[in-house]
Parts: C-alpha cells; structure tokens; sequence
C-alpha cells in the first residue's frame, strides 16, 4: 500500500508534528512572575487618589445649610461664637 500526498500535505508528516510538539509542551514546567516597582506602586496610589479627589465635590452642601440655618437664628452670632471662628481660622494658619 502507497501513501500519497493529497492536495500538497503528507498525512504522516501532521501526525509525527503533533506527536513532537506534544512531547515539547509536556517538558516545560515554569511559572510566571509579575514584580512591581515602588515607583509603579506610587503612581497607582497617586492615580488612585486622584480619581477619588476628582469624584468628590469641593462643597459640601449639607454643610452649608445647616450653616446657613444658624446664621439666620440671631441668638447663634454671639462674641463667644465669633471669638471661636477666629481663633479657628488663625490655628489653620499656623498663627
């Protein structure tokens, strides 16, 4: 009995190929590793942050109407009340 070739292919060549890459992909054993620098780490953070500053707002509304409701009361704006708002504003400052 003959083999042929059919259509440009040797069917004993496909089966001897599969055979040796087979035995090839058996031999290997390795693992993969991933480092990642300090310097990557930082920009991560730092990214990460950002997207965080971004999303919050600058003004927080809820804060500012509950201040706008006590100063509408009168009794609120005392000189206790104003001389702990400066002295609140100097400590911010480092003064």
């Amino acid at each position: 009995m003959m083999i042929g070739r059919i259509d440009n292919v040797n069917p004993l060549n496909n089966v001897q190929n599969v055979r040796r890459t087979q035995e090839k992909d058996t031999s290997y054993s390795t693992t993969d590793q991933v480092s990642v620098s300090d310097e990557a780490k930082a920009a991560a953070e730092a990214y990460y942050l950002n997207q965080v500053a971004a999303e919050t707002p600058d003004i927080r509304q809820d804060l500012v109407a509950a201040i706008k409701e006590k100063i509408k009361d009168p009794n609120y704006l005392n000189q206790a009340v104003v001389a702990s708002t400066a002295d609140r504003i100097l400590a911010s400052y480092g003064l």
